[in-house]
């Protein structure tokens, strides 16, 4: 019998029970992670970050990253294991992100799975990166169900999709042009901050005032599309108008101003989506989740119109491993099939695969 033929037959019998034990790797930018999970339970989750190998440069090297998440994916497993009381015997099924992020470096996660899952003979997942960030928030909130609104935010992906059954998801908006945190890098990189700019914006935003207009893209139309690229532009060219004049200006009013209509967007669309609807529930997915602003103003808005917003805490809003081994219980539990070991990494995948 082939590996695929015994990991599927294998997987047939796991699924009917509750508490499979799942280990997962994530390595899709700079954070190499593993988490393992009892069931809903998680049990550890271990992420070695990159952020102060690659500030110095103001962004993500792929080829450092790459070079980085082999260096530590084993460490980080065996760390994942200790925490959890567990040797690698103890492992029923491993899910790994396979897309999407830097090809080389998922590269390193798609290998190491691919190779641990063979040699102990046990079922192997390929999880979608996206799908991972929507299902950190049933670690946060266990009683979660579908429908819901979702909104993915992140430095790859902005859009708000309908959630109505754990696979039955539909994009009813998105970005045309940039994500929503990969506007905040760009535009920290302009005010001289260092990487990574969605919380260097933030703090030095908490010091100004939001008194830079700031233009506003689709004004008074009905869709729920985003687009960034003009809003960037907008702080770019106001800093070089005042530099190139030699005027004063405030970097903490324009980092304020900037926060507030690109969070703005974010909660408004993802209101509006949310009414027309007529559902009751809002899940954040994303790094920029972890944004004060963003949270204070969703719920603030949520309040308002009766509408329960859920959000992960600030460790399972950036890149994790919890996130992964969430949504491989998930497509478990929805029938999904293994992966072979020819699994490959994939840098673009579609949101909802």
């Amino acid at each position: 019998m082939s590996y695929l033929d015994s990991s599927n037959e294998k997987l047939n019998r796991l699924k009917k029970r509750g508490d499979i034990v799942i280990l997962a790797i994530e390595s899709s930018c700079d954070e190499t992670a593993c988490a393992i999970m009892r069931g809903k339970q998680l049990l550890s989750n271990v992420v070695a970050t990159q952020i102060e190998i690659h500030r110095r440069f103001g962004g993500v090297v792929p080829e450092i990253a790459s070079r980085n998440h082999t260096l530590a994916v084993e460490n980080v497993v065996k760390e994942a294991l200790v925490k959890a009381n567990m040797t690698l015997k103890d492992i029923e099924v491993i899910g790994v992100t396979y897309g999407a992020g830097l090809l080389g470096a998922l590269l390193v996660g798609v290998s190491y799975a691919k190779s641990l899952a063979y040699s102990l003979d046990i079922p192997l997942i390929a999880v979608n990166h996206i799908k991972g960030h929507v299902a950190a928030n049933y670690i946060a909130c266990p009683e979660l169900v579908p429908p819901y609104v979702c909104l993915i935010a992140s430095g790859g992906h902005t859009a708000i999709c309908k959630v109505q059954d754990l696979n039955e998801i539909e994009i009813i908006g998105s970005t045309v042009d940039d994500a929503c945190g990969e506007a905040f890098d760009k535009v920290a990189r302009c005010l001289g901050l260092p990487y990574p700019g969605g919380v260097e914006i933030e703090k030095l935003a908490s010091e100004g005032n939001c008194n830079i207009e700031m233009p506003l893209p689709f004004k008074g139309e009905e869709h729920f599309n985003f687009s960034y690229s003009g809003l960037k532009t907008a702080v770019i060219n106001y800093i070089h108008n005042k530099e190139q004049k030699g005027e004063e200006y405030s970097k903490a009013d324009v980092a304020a101003s900037f926060q507030n209509r690109a969070i703005g967007m974010l909660v408004d669309n993802t209101i509006r989506a949310t009414l027309k609807y007529g559902y009751k529930t809002i899940v954040i997915a994303g790094g920029v989740g972890a944004n004060k602003l963003l949270r204070s103003k969703m719920s603030e808005e949520g309040k308002k119109h009766n509408i329960n917003v859920i959000y992960p805490p600030l460790n399972l809003c950036t890149d994790n491993a919890a996130m992964i081994a969430s949504e491989t219980r998930i497509l478990i539990e929805s029938g999904a099939q293994c992966a072979n070991i020819d699994l490959d990494g994939s840098a673009n995948v579609r949101i909802f695969d």
